[in-house]
């Protein structure tokens, strides 16, 4: 790889010079977070409720505050009796909006902590305590499958971060991550609607999955489940997964097996998706066309090691630069890190590092890439950065701050990378989450 040595002014010229295309790759990206909040899609598809019984309103995940503010306003105002309103909702850190009636409070994301335990908890209480007069609204977003924690068997919450931790590290997508999760919960995998039963159930979710499966949105607490146990012991075997004994020995025994399509618990049961990936890369697609791009979509269910993703792409965008048009590339899905180093970042970050160093400088592209739900990796914190932006100057700006882009890369320190360059992506919590969204300009 060669970077072009230039004087500091030149450098600044070149940056100057992709400003308004930085901008517009902005804008690009929030037209997308804008068109997947539920402000905007929840309202229409809230149930009449109940005749005579209660409303139980559960939620999870870090849409969940903004849902529930919305869902308890909406019959509140129109004269629902505030005695027949019940509920829980959770979301991660940093993630929770306030409330009129329903209690709300914060949970561990990605690695559960006690108010996850605490929180499907009482879910599973309220759930169990409906009647067949009562309607349960189940409220779901991505981070459920962190915010609602209810270990089976003799399984600690210590043990549960430890799995987590593992299947994080693993590099595994993250439907092979709610497999085995599955089968270690009372919670997840349809266990939710059991709890409900007779009570008729909704479900109104916020899809951050490909293919936007409704068994592996928050790991799919209300709907039956098709997965095996034998699938979740082979991803286990694959990914050679260090778990704790009492995960293993519920692995280990059939017992733990989830409920599955045809179960009498779910004839009174409907699940709806009312925000999915595809919605949010329309409004990307939109955005990128008004600016005068001719758009070049790749899809909402993008799958994948980030570090390879981006090299793709980066050729991609050279063939397609090489054209003479302008051209935005559009893709949303959800890449994955193999954790190898000990520095900071996530997949979004890690994907603009790696097409930084693959596009080498290359003029007239720039790129932005980041998480709908405004964080990406990191430690865990709502002030993670969401992503990143790369420009034709970034190597250059990078090898002035003595910055080695490869060495980022190998120890997964993208966010070490982009910090002192200032081309973090800083959203704060959206409050929605429909997975990634990436945006690559091409102004030849």
């Amino acid at each position: 790889m060669k970077v072009r040595a230039e004087g500091r002014a030149a450098v600044q010229a070149r940056r100057d010079d992709t400003a308004g295309s930085r901008a517009t790759a902005r804008a690009i990206f929030d037209a997308a977070v804008a068109r997947a909040h539920p402000d905007g899609c929840l309202p229409a598809h809230l149930p009449v409720p109940p005749a005579s019984g209660r409303l139980i309103l559960l939620a999870a995940g870090k849409a969940a505050g903004s849902m529930t503010a919305l869902a308890e306003a909406h019959y509140l105002d129109s004269g629902f009796p505030q005695d027949r309103l019940a509920g829980h909702a959770v979301a991660r850190h940093g993630y929770e909006t306030a409330t009129r009636h329903i209690p709300m409070v914060a949970a561990g994301h990605p690695v559960p902590d006690q108010g996850s335990v605490d929180s499907a908890a009482k879910a599973l209480a309220l759930a169990a305590s409906a009647t067949a007069d009562d309607l349960v609204l189940v409220l779901l977003s991505g981070g459920g499958s962190a915010n609602w924690v209810a270990p089976a068997g003799s399984l600690t919450l210590a043990e549960k971060q430890a799995v987590n931790k593992a299947l994080l590290r693993s590099g595994a997508p993250i439907g092979e991550m709610n497999i085995v999760r599955k089968r270690l919960s009372r919670i997840k995998g349809g266990r939710l609607a059991l709890a409900a039963a007779p009570a008729r159930l909704l479900t109104l979710a916020v899809s951050d999955v490909p293919g936007d499966e409704p068994t592996a949105i928050a790991s799919g607490p209300t709907v039956p489940d098709p997965t095996t146990m034998a699938q979740a012991r082979a991803i286990v075997a694959h990914y050679k997964l260090d778990l704790p004994p009492a995960a293993r020995a519920l692995l280990d025994d059939d017992a733990s097996e989830t409920p599955k399509p045809g179960h009498p618990a779910f004839a009174n049961s409907e699940f709806r998706i009312i925000a999915r990936p595809a919605d949010a890369l329309a409004a990307a697609r939109e955005a990128a066309e008004a600016a005068g791009y001719a758009v070049h979509d790749l899809g909402a269910d993008l799958e994948g090691e980030a570090r390879d993703v981006a090299v793709a792409h980066a050729a991609l965008a050279r063939k397609l630069k090489a054209l003479g048009k302008r051209t935005a590339i559009l893709s949303g899905g959800e890449l994955t890190v193999t954790l190898r180093g000990q520095g900071r970042g996530g997949p979004n970050q890690e994907y603009a590092l790696a097409l930084a160093i693959a596009l080498a400088g290359e003029p007239g592209i720039v790129a932005l890439s980041g998480d709908t739900d405004g964080t990406d990796g990191g430690g865990g914190e709502a002030t993670d950065p969401a992503g990143a932006v790369i420009d034709p100057t970034t190597l250059t700006r990078a090898a002035a701050l003595g910055l080695v882009p490869a060495q980022s890369l190998a120890d997964n320190d993208s966010t070490g990378f982009f910090e002192p360059l200032g081309d973090l992506l800083r959203t704060g919590p959206t409050l929605t989450n429909v997975n990634d969204c990436r945006v690559i300009l091409i102004d030849p």
